[in-house]
């Protein structure tokens, strides 16, 4: 699979780049784009779009949110599948996804972590079973990491509700005043360079499960693209996410 990565020149893209390297599942790194381009790579780097190689069988963003409208229209216009590696979307963003899978084949996930993908399923699985029990979600990231809560902890809370539709959302909880019974609290630290841990604190009056997740490199977030893009090969239109690739 040939595939162009947007983002090529950033942290995540330096971590695709080696696993390409490595012929990570014959996966073939043949171009990015980079607005911020940096002499740190011998692949091929255009700096806008307009610039970029359409001769590749899928597109792999790791960039900034901000591109997500020029990034979209690119794939459109070439009929290419994109996966959406990229979090901290506003809402009009995600309303370009949703158009953008209405005429190519969009993979959108908040985490490209199997584990994580579980640890959803588990926190779904657990808060319906203790439909009584209260919920905090704290997630905890690099000092470099511009949204909070993460993307990842939005998803955990966004799975939760689905089993609990009344379900709210406090971020950053402050204050005075109790908590509301149907409250999710959701807890953002940014210290040190972190790469990614997640807990899911369920518990009662008389008893606390918590559910954790803790990845340990960055690298199991390029895995998971490339398998992502390596899945989108030959779908149709449509938005696509991480439990229809491991078929929960």
């Amino acid at each position: 699979m040939r595939f162009l990565l947007s983002g090529l020149c950033g942290h995540m893209g330096a971590e695709v780049r080696t696993l390409c390297e490595a012929h990570y599942r014959d996966a073939e790194l043949v171009a990015g784009v980079d607005y911020y381009k940096a002499d740190t790579t011998t692949v091929p780097c255009a700096t806008s779009f307009d610039d970029a190689e359409t001769d590749v069988d899928a597109v792999i963003d790791f960039s900034h949110h901000s591109c997500t409208k020029a990034l979209l229209e690119f794939c459109v216009k070439n009929q290419l599948p994109v996966v959406m590696a990229t979090t901290g979307l506003t809402e009009k963003e995600q309303r370009y996804v949703e158009k953008a899978a209405e005429k190519i084949p969009v993979f959108f996930a908040a985490n490209y972590s199997i584990g994580v993908t579980l640890l959803i399923e588990l926190a779904k699985k657990t808060a319906q079973i203790m439909g009584d029990a209260q919920i905090e979600i704290v997630e905890t990231h690099h000092v470099r990491k511009l949204d909070a809560p993460s993307g990842t902890a939005l998803a955990i809370a966004e799975g939760i509700r689905q089993v609990r539709p009344k379900a709210t959302f406090n971020c950053g909880r402050s204050g005075q005043g109790k908590r509301e019974p149907n409250e999710i609290g959701i807890q953002a630290v940014r210290i040190g360079n972190v790469v990614g841990i997640h807990e899911v604190i369920v518990g009662t009056d008389n008893q606390t499960i918590t559910l954790k997740h803790e990845a340990h490199s960055r690298a199991l977030f390029a895995e998971g693209a490339i398998c992502a893009a390596e899945f989108l090969q030959g779908k149709t239109a449509g938005l696509y996410g991480m439990t229809d690739m491991i078929e929960l």
